[in-house]
């Protein structure tokens, strides 16, 4: 037995082995540095599965993965290292996931999802859309600072230059109404709603809603991972009209979308055949409407609006008393035409389907697991590689287990860990 044995359990090094074996890394540049002048350099290949080590083990700084690597050398071998030179510096590893262009990650991604694809546990027939937030390494999250302007949007971090303020509920309740701000950044991620398991991703800045990045996140995916015919389910976040109309117009779906009351009258009284009820507790009377583009504008007024008796109102509104022809309150309902409102949201069919969403909040807790809530990276770019190496690493995960035959330990690193 080698020396190097002697520091880390078998398990662990066949589990490395088994999460390295689904890596396509082909297309994934290998570059050294091949001048005469100048150290030889690293692998990147080695330096990606290090990063693969860091997710795998949940570390959240670079030292962390540093050490752990120098304490277990045969881990460091399976990566690619030659472990009879100098391991790499924390500047090496700091460089690498900073600098190399983020595409070779998503590509590295891509593979993983195909690679489920063609084993039948990826088929984009039900896919959840959701965002979650990530806090900037920056002393202006810190909950017990007393700078009075650290949410102060145009005072940007020192520390991450990058990174912008943003706003998250305090809970996942269906109506949560307290909110929080934090300095940071989104990533957000379309997960297949059956399995639980990641489609793609996309990290932004906290300031970018939900609803902006959703349809060019399904266009970039449909690119390469046909969505016909989807079923897409999201929160009320991504209650847009121009969101309803690309799943039904051009991906030919369906959405599972609650309604956003934005800007609604609350606590508007109306009859079932919705006629709404003045202040005087009198159904009005329709009186025209007018077709816009999306929806149709119904306006209602006073039952007595051409009374002439003054007296006739029961309770004295001062529009009652306006001195015009057709005298009393008017009030107007809007409906909308379009493939929004035709969703009947109170059927039992879209709540069954509207409940896979759930899928979305398993898969984040399990990503968030790895110690990807909290950037211990300072740059854009940094966050961004590092966001995805996570998601390859459940998805490296749900691979290896489906070709081992252990489905049940496709969404627990511990359990493939062990049994590995």
């Amino acid at each position: 037995m080698n020396i190097i044995d002697l520091f880390t359990p078998q398990s662990k090094v066949e589990f490395y082995t088994k999460i390295f074996d689904t890596l396509d890394l082909s297309d994934f540049p290998d570059e050294v540095n091949t001048s005469v002048s100048g150290p030889d350099g690293f692998s990147r290949h080695a330096l990606f599965r290090a990063f693969m080590v860091m997710k795998c083990e949940k570390f959240s700084e670079i030292t962390q993965l540093q050490e752990y690597l120098f304490n277990n050398q045969i881990i460091a071998h399976t990566c690619g290292f030659d472990i009879t030179r100098k391991l790499p510096s924390y500047w090496t590893y700091r460089r690498f996931i900073k600098n190399t262009a983020h595409k070779w990650f998503s590509a590295v991604m891509q593979s993983q999802v195909k690679a489920l694809v063609s084993l039948g546990f990826i088929d984009g027939s039900f896919v959840s859309l959701d965002s979650t937030s990530i806090e900037a390494n920056t002393s202006k999250n810190n909950s017990k600072s007393f700078d009075k302007s650290r949410f102060d949007k145009s005072i940007l971090p020192k520390s991450d230059k990058d990174c912008k303020l943003g706003v998250r509920t305090a809970s996942n309740a269906y109506n949560e109404k307290n909110y929080e701000f934090y300095w940071g950044y989104k990533n957000h991620i379309l997960v297949d709603a059956i399995t639980g398991l990641p489609i793609a991703e996309v990290t932004t800045t906290a300031n970018i809603t939900d609803g902006e990045i959703a349809i060019p996140l399904l266009k970039d995916t449909h690119s390469w991972l046909p969505l016909n015919e989807t079923f897409l389910i999201a929160d009320k976040g991504y209650d847009i009209r121009d969101i309803y109309n690309f799943v039904h117009d051009e991906l030919r779906g369906h959405c599972f979308i609650p309604l956003n009351q934005r800007g609604s009258k609350k606590n508007r009284k109306t009859l079932i055949c919705g006629n709404p009820i003045c202040d005087a507790g009198f159904a009005m009377q329709k009186d025209g409407r007018q077709y816009l583009k999306g929806y149709i504008k119904q306006k209602f007024r006073c039952p007595f609006h051409s009374s002439k008796d003054d007296s006739a109102c029961p309770c004295n509104h001062p529009k009652y008393f306006n001195g015009a022809k057709r005298r009393g309150c008017i009030k107007y309902i809007s409906t909308g035409s379009d493939y929004r409102a035709s969703i009947n949201r109170d059927s039992k069919y879209f709540k069954s389907i509207y409940s896979l969403r759930t899928e979305s909040e398993r898969y984040n807790s399990r990503w968030k697991n790895l110690n990807t809530d909290k950037a211990s990276v300072r740059n854009m770019a940094s966050v961004e590689n590092l966001n995805t190496v996570g998601h390859i690493c459940l998805l490296a995960l749900a691979v290896a287990a489906a070709k081992s035959k252990k489905i049940d330990c496709m969404k627990s690193l511990r359990n493939f860990k062990i049994s590995a």
